[in-house]
């Protein structure tokens, strides 16, 4: 194996001991409830209500709220107009560690323009509150009589519920927190508040334009140049122009758009003659809704239909429908494929692999649990009252589920602690994290549209963890930057790959990678690329309409996108890649010809004692070269890697990059170069050469593939693969070699009818596999 020097000391990946769960520890498990994550104590005050409130006007009423007070920190309500029974049902929560006080009041008082005007209280030593952890049931709140200033009992009671917790309590996500004390606005709390979203359900729309019948061009005399445009939201596609040059053409040509549930706009196709160069006169039209349209499982074709035609006509300057007795018409087959999956990530490091229809899904293998302990060293990310401050929270993304911690305001030490779990249907995919600053407090819109600023992301490949496993690790956050790349903080992460059934998760690496009509019905590369694209768009805006929103740079950096573009610095990654991959066939090679040259004697006869022996005894190449790799696999076992992946500098090629390099990869497209002909030229370039780019990184993930068989990296596919080694060198030993190599050849010659068009098992278990793309910055 080629030696690799160790990664920059700072950019390096580090095993934590965090007191994870409260200490309750059972073996390598824990056994509390938020056990992937450290105890956060936080004294939590319920408001629910008051009644009897004391009138402060001659109206008999009063403007009510209350103002929750410990120590510095003052959180309110909102206040009722003219209401003496009011309602509030909100929750506070102060965190324990930053307590400055001894005593909790609760003052309610009326809303006043001029001054604030004191109704009553009710006070509680904290010494006093009672400790709540969940499962158990909510505390009931109790009501209370107020009290003056002085501790005489007044007119008027408040329904209260004051207990300590921790972050596992349910009041927590929709508290009011201390720590955003300093947030003010129903928007801007929106914005801190933890959230989980659902990525929405996308189909493939296919629609097959096979023919058109009884067309009108207002031209009769010429031969119409007729094609098909189909729109779908944002998306436009052309048919070729019918070879046919009639009023009856025809295609037979499948456009592909990519549809979400729920199904809000319509498609609709026209069909257009190009009567002139850059004129096209329209035909027909006709919009078809998606609700109306077949769902289909597998390869089976759908029922064809025909679509009337309808036309338009200007009158006084407006659009009108044509009223025809006799309509043209258009032969279409429309149906929503659910057995391909919409890939809205690179497939390198997909997070969810399912087809979309849900009865082709299969059942879930394990569970991940992932606790988002805190993160360390954050650099400021902008300006605040002339200081530098930072206002972080984390995103982290696996199949369709999406979650997004609170914003800890003004830290760059924040701690949230919290966890979250998701289902696995495979373990060959990935999960990401993202750290970012909340760039929409404090007005963040003053000066034009904020954006949220990246702060950096892992990548965790569940394949390479061992399965009830707890890893504690901190990451580096590293990003690229135009003047190279920049370390921006580390978070801290703990993370617990759960098996629910070994037999399934091993019988996985039989299967193929995508839904089988990946494989039956193959799309074309640029459509995948064009179709990703068009996900990720959709998803990006759906998640951008939640509340609070997801915002689309937030999603785009998660989704990776632009990541397909040239990069002077990606392409050296994956050239050298290639050469480390194939370094040990060089240096067998080098081997190899040192034994045909004598450079050492005794190995070169040994050598030829050996190949005797194999040549006199053929049938025991295979059991050896077998029982080889078997003792090989279990030689590295002790070697075989402890802690998951994350992103290395050095393979990426990152430290070394030369700042032009950079320039260039930071470049827009179209570059902004200001010459039209270095535009040209250097636009054709960037995208062929990204094109070369892809290929060369496929190339060096199937030589990584290969390798990943005894390293132990993914201990389960290297497990097989041992026990594999050893059953065949076995089998090999007690079978003759000549009817190995005859029922070899007889099925690699095998005829076509005994071939079907799905992969074989090992090359799906090859698939599986995992190489260094996961670690590629």
């Amino acid at each position: 194996m080629m030696h690799r020097p160790p990664p920059h000391e700072d950019f390096a990946l580090r095993e934590t001991k965090p007191h994870l769960g409260g200490g309750k520890v059972s073996g390598d498990k824990l056994t509390s409830t938020y056990d992937l994550v450290e105890q956060m104590q936080y004294l939590y005050v319920r408001v629910v209500k008051a009644k009897e409130l004391p009138a402060k006007d001659v109206t008999g009423s009063l403007d009510p709220y209350v103002e929750v007070k410990l120590g510095n920190y003052k959180g309110t309500t909102r206040h009722f107009d003219k209401k003496s029974n009011p309602e509030w049902n909100q929750v506070f929560a102060f965190s324990k560690d930053r307590l400055q006080a001894s005593m909790l009041e609760i003052i309610v008082k009326d809303k006043d323009f001029m001054k604030d005007d004191f109704v009553g209280r009710v006070q509680f030593e904290l010494n006093e509150v009672p400790k709540r952890v969940p499962p158990d049931s909510p505390l009931a709140p109790q009501w209370y009589r107020l009290e003056d200033r002085n501790g005489n009992k007044v007119r008027g009671e408040v329904m209260l519920a004051v207990w300590m917790g921790t972050q596992a309590d349910e009041a927590f996500p929709e508290a009011w927190h201390s720590d955003a004390a300093t947030v003010s606005g129903t928007d801007a709390l929106a914005n801190i508040r933890s959230k989980v979203y659902l990525s929405p359900k996308l189909w493939y729309l296919r629609v097959n334009v096979i023919e058109a019948q009884d067309l009108q061009p207002s031209d009769k005399g010429r031969y119409p140049e007729v094609y098909v445009k189909a729109k779908l939201g944002n998306q436009v596609l052309r048919t070729r122009v019918s070879q046919s040059r009639s009023i009856n053409p025809m295609w037979n040509e499948d456009l592909m758009f990519v549809a979400a549930e729920p199904f809000e706009e319509p498609l609709i196709l026209t069909v257009e003659d190009r009567v002139a160069p850059n004129k096209d006169e329209m035909l027909g039209h006709c919009a078809i809704q998606l609700q109306s349209v077949d769902r289909r499982l597998d390869h089976k074709p759908v029922n064809t239909k025909w679509h009337n035609l309808e036309r338009y006509i200007i009158v006084e300057g407006e659009q009108k429908k044509k009223d025809t007795k006799f309509a043209s018409r258009i032969h279409m087959r429309i149906c929503l494929e659910g057995g391909y999956h919409v890939l809205d990530e690179s497939t390198h490091y997909s997070s969810d692999l399912r087809p979309t229809a849900k009865q082709l899904w299969k059942s879930s293998i394990g569970i991940l649990e992932l606790g988002i302990l805190s993160a360390q060293g954050l650099l400021p990310m902008k300006t605040k009252d002339g200081r530098g401050t930072t206002d972080a929270y984390c995103v982290a993304k696996y199949g369709q589920k999406w979650i997004r911690t609170r914003t800890i305001i003004d830290s760059f030490m924040p701690r949230w602690n919290e966890q979250y779990t998701w289902e696995v249907f495979d373990p060959c995919t990935v999960i990401t994290i993202g750290v970012f600053d909340n760039c929409h407090l404090h007005g963040g819109e003053k000066n034009g549209p904020a954006r949220d600023s990246k702060i950096g992301k892992v990548r965790i490949r569940l394949s390479t963890l061992e399965t009830d496993r707890v890893y504690t690790h901190s990451y580096p956050l590293l990003v690229l930057h135009p003047n190279g790349v920049k370390k921006m903080g580390e978070i801290h992460l703990a993370v617990r790959f759960t098996c629910s059934s070994l037999l399934n998760m091993m019988h996985m690496y039989s299967h193929p990678l995508l839904p089988k009509m990946h494989y039956i019905h193959p799309l074309t590369v640029s459509q995948l690329d064009s179709l990703r694209h068009q996900a990720t768009l959709i998803v990006s805006m759906r998640l951008s309409r939640a509340e609070p929103p997801l915002r689309k740079e937030v999603v785009e950096y998660m989704l990776d996108v632009g990541s397909h573009m040239w990069s002077m610095r990606r392409s050296k990654a994956n050239f050298f890649r290639i050469m480390g991959v194939l370094s040990g066939l060089i240096a067998v090679g080098k081997w190899f010809d040192q034994i045909c040259h004598w450079k050492n004697p005794i190995t070169t006869v040994l050598i030829h004692i050996l190949f005797i022996i194999l040549v006199i005894y053929p049938e025991l190449i295979l059991p050896t070269i077998f029982l080889y790799l078997f003792m090989i696999g279990v030689w590295y076992y002790r070697w075989r890697p402890r802690h998951p992946p994350h992103m290395d500098t050095r393979l990426s090629h990152a430290d070394s990059a030369h700042p032009d390099e950079l320039d260039e990869e930071f470049d827009t497209f179209p570059t902004s170069r200001p010459t039209d002909i270095v535009r040209m030229r250097y636009d054709r370039l960037r995208s062929i050469a990204g094109r070369i780019q892809t290929v060369v990184g496929d190339l060096a993930t199937q030589g990584e593939r290969l390798q990943s068989l005894l390293s132990w990296r993914d201990p389960r596919a290297t497990a097989l693969f041992v026990i594999f080694c050893l059953v065949a060198a076995i089998v090999l030993y007690v079978t003759p070699f000549q009817v190995v190599a005859l029922l070899t050849g007889f099925y690699v010659l095998r005829h076509p009818r005994f071939r079907h068009k799905l992969p074989s098992v090992p090359l799906n278990f090859f698939r599986r596999l995992p190489a260094r793309t996961d670690c590629m910055l």
